[in-house]
């Protein structure tokens, strides 16, 4: 806690290496955590254009944050170097909240026609929103249910061990610069595939190239096993689906009857809708799993008012969340009115209290689920929110179609950063309750970082898009090409609606079997089969790793280098980004 005091260790010197309190919410770990903040969200959120999904940033943050408090500053608090992680992983919460959502905006053609500034703006009040709501179930959730949180309990073993902490961190920064001068050879020399197959003169439709990244190896290892079902779902278009069309002849016809073979034509008619239908009914279906969470929700809000007169000290003032709840309610009002023009009063007030009502049930049930289960349906949620805020836009009539979006998106887009930080911080919290930290200062430098993220991701997203295009085979951004089809469909636009159903039922039975696995087979089929080939060779190493070396191996060399891989490539391809806008401009 903050008054705890050191049990003065002593130095080679003879002295004590430290007295008094242990430094905790500090300028230091603030700073720091600013910066680890910036390059994860940077990184995890070009990766999540890339790939469809993202990763949890809290462990990479305690690694670098060990090599920077540690090794350079020689700042020795255990508890320092957990806010620096919590700032850390606050401003990357913004990433995954907005690549959901923000995306499908340029998708549909919108890209021109909303306000950047009230989008991030918006995003800054949701997530301050999403914090408020969580911070009152800490105690329930976490002191008193013991919730796992596998993800907040890995988090504390790096913090606990304060020499390995610094040799990840060297074997992170050392893959980050491999994998940097990689990419940056790929992109200089235009080598981006390896066309095995073709080279083997096998039928184009296996569509057997390797996409050359690094990065993807990286995202495969750090997921393990859990990214079997997305590998599944890519082979079982091209390497099972295909042949069968071949054998079939039931190949799809252009419109002068011409058969298709092409790869990249099949994954366009056929595999992409499909795979996008999946998601949505994957993503339907796991949030009625969660739906069971209210209840458990419900006696969480319940228990922590019993024990709100009784909050230590070291929490934050109940009434101050008050305040805060207050506050950014007014602010996502204001958003949902000057997000369009055709919005008005009436139908801003109204998205606003359905926005606070969804971050507060969605949060909940988000944190819950990641505390039992480790995973989360935060695109899930998203897809429901957007879809309940454009029936909002659109009760009363009068509104286009383009602005029914826009502000629907752009509303949407705060209720997911929102839920995204709820999730985050309740991870954080679990940390900290292990470590020892001080929950209001956990909890300060939560609210310190999650402005900052919103503004990081936007500027990240319009630059990927005007250097390469949101929903082009550079970027997919799948997530929000799966948005952006279940926007078209409500407004009424020409989409493929027999793949899209198909593909929900899919995905639907698959999730019922086991959650998440539409969603994740989903991708395999919407994505390019080079980047799932590339992932399949992450996969492979990891479990030739888990076998021969063991699991310990695995978490305390594999995942730091593999989590360097992402780094250096996405900072690399951000430059890059760059690099081609300028030139061009």
């Amino acid at each position: 806690m903050s008054d705890q005091i050191a049990s003065q260790p002593v130095s080679s010197a003879g002295g004590p290496i430290t007295k008094g309190a242990y430094p905790e919410l500090t300028p230091h770990a603030v700073i720091v955590g600013y910066i680890l903040g910036v390059i994860l969200a940077i990184s995890i959120g070009y990766a999540s254009l890339k790939l469809g999904f993202s990763i949890e940033g809290s462990e990479l943050a305690a690694i670098l944050g060990f090599g920077i408090l540690r090794g350079l500053l020689r700042r020795r608090s255990i508890v320092e170097n957990n806010v620096a992680q919590t700032v850390a992983s606050a401003v990357n919460g913004a990433s995954s909240g907005m690549m959901f959502s923000v995306p499908a905006i340029f998708i549909l053609g919108y890209g021109t026609d909303f306000n950047p500034y009230v989008l991030t703006f918006g995003a800054i009040a949701g997530a301050f929103l999403g914090i408020a709501f969580i911070i009152p179930l800490r105690k329930q959730m976490i002191d008193y249910e013991r919730l796992t949180y596998p993800g907040g309990v890995a988090v504390a073993s790096i913090l606990k061990s304060p020499g390995a902490g610094i040799y990840k961190a060297q074997l992170l920064l050392g893959a980050m610069l491999i994998s940097g001068l990689v990419h940056f050879s790929t992109v200089y020399y235009g080598l981006h595939d390896w066309h095995l197959f073709d080279q083997l003169g096998l039928p184009e439709y296996l569509n057997g190239s390797w996409y050359l990244s690094l990065m993807t190896v990286g995202v495969a290892f750090i997921a393990g096993r859990g990214g079997l079902a997305f590998i599944v779902g890519g082979f079982v278009c091209y390497w099972f689906i295909a042949p069968m069309l071949d054998v079939t002849g039931l190949f799809p016809k252009d419109a002068v009857g011409a058969v298709i073979t092409d790869p990249n034509q099949l994954r366009l008619m056929l595999f992409r809708p499909t795979g996008i239908g999946m998601l949505i009914g994957g993503a339907v279906v796991g949030v009625l799993f969660a739906l069971p969470l209210i209840r458990s929700a419900i006696k969480s809000m319940q228990s922590s008012a019993k024990t709100e007169s009784a909050m230590s000290r070291d929490e934050m003032p109940i009434k101050l969340l008050y305040f805060g709840i207050g506050g950014a309610a007014i602010l996502l009002t204001i958003m949902a009115v000057t997000s369009a023009q055709e919005v008005g009063l009436l139908r801003g007030v109204l998205m606003a209290l359905l926005g606070t009502v969804w971050i507060w049930m969605s949060g909940i049930i988000l944190s819950e689920a990641i505390g039992r289960t480790n995973w989360s349906p935060l695109s899930g949620m998203t897809l429901i929110a957007v879809t309940l805020l454009i029936m909002v836009t659109q009760t009363f009539g009068g509104m286009s179609t383009g602005s029914a979006i826009v502000a629907a998106i752009t509303v949407g887009a705060a209720t997911c950063v929102a839920m995204s930080q709820a999730t985050d911080l309740m991870l954080d919290m679990k940390t900290g309750y292990l470590v020892g930290a001080t929950p209001r200062q956990q909890q300060m430098g939560q609210f310190f970082g999650a402005w900052l993220g919103p503004i990081v991701v936007i500027i990240l997203i319009f630059v990927l898009h005007k250097a390469f295009g949101l929903g082009s085979d550079e970027f997919p951004a799948p997530q929000g090409q799966a948005l952006a089809s279940m926007v078209q469909g409500i407004t009424g636009g020409e989409v493929p609606l027999e793949k899209y159903i198909a593909g929900a039922l899919l995905g639907g039975l698959l999730s019922l079997l086991q959650t998440g696995l539409g969603i994740t087979v989903g991708l395999g089929f919407y994505l390019p089969f080079n980047i799932v080939l590339t992932y399949a060779l992450g996969t492979l190493i990891r479990e030739i790793t888990d076998r021969t070396k063991g699991k310990s191996w695995s978490d305390n060399i594999g995942i730091p280098v593999a989590a360097g891989l992402i780094v250096g490539e996405a900072l690399v391809g951000v430059g890059n980004a760059v690099y081609v806008i300028v030139t061009a401009g």
